[in-house]
């Protein structure tokens, strides 16, 4: 029971950290904020099939934001640096016209306080996207997270 509920938490974690990356990605590829806010967000996932307001969508770009400042101000210099010089490899990979390498906090030798930290971050993330969706959301968030192909998890399998 504890395997599967940890599974469970690792798996949400796994999307909170691709969906993340995808809004630092698009908040790095524009040079200018002008220009990134007139450029229309691209939903991916179960996203684009929510028919999210754009209320919705600006209270969850919100909710984004304040988790990746709130990981971030757990990470030292050091991470912080690490993690910069990532972002900076797959900016300069996108603009090679290659596809994405692995990387983010999965690279960064968390320790186990910081994990706990960035997963307790992650289900406060979860908690306060779902608040913002409606019931019928919410259903076909569920369905499309029980109908999606598993991933490979990083990390220590327990």
């Amino acid at each position: 029971m504890k395997l599967k509920a940890l599974s469970l938490v690792a798996g949400a974690i796994a999307l909170t950290l691709t969906a993340t990356s995808f809004a630092v990605d698009a908040q790095t590829a524009s040079p200018s904020p002008v220009l990134l806010a007139q450029t229309p967000q691209k939903e991916r996932g179960p996203w684009k099939e929510l028919g999210l307001t754009d209320a919705q969508k600006n209270q969850i770009q919100a909710i984004k934001r304040d988790s990746r400042t709130k990981m971030e101000a757990v990470l030292t210099p050091e991470q912080k640096a690490k993690l910069e010089a990532a972002k900076q490899a797959r900016q300069a990979q996108r603009q090679a016209g290659q596809r994405r390498g692995k990387g983010g906090y999965a690279d960064l030798n968390l320790s186990e306080t910081q994990k706990t930290q960035m997963r307790q971050i992650r289900e406060s993330e979860k908690q306060q996207i779902q608040a913002v969706l409606t019931p019928e959301q919410r259903q076909k968030l569920e369905q499309f997270r029980q109908n999606a192909p598993s991933r490979p998890q990083q990390g220590n399998p327990q």
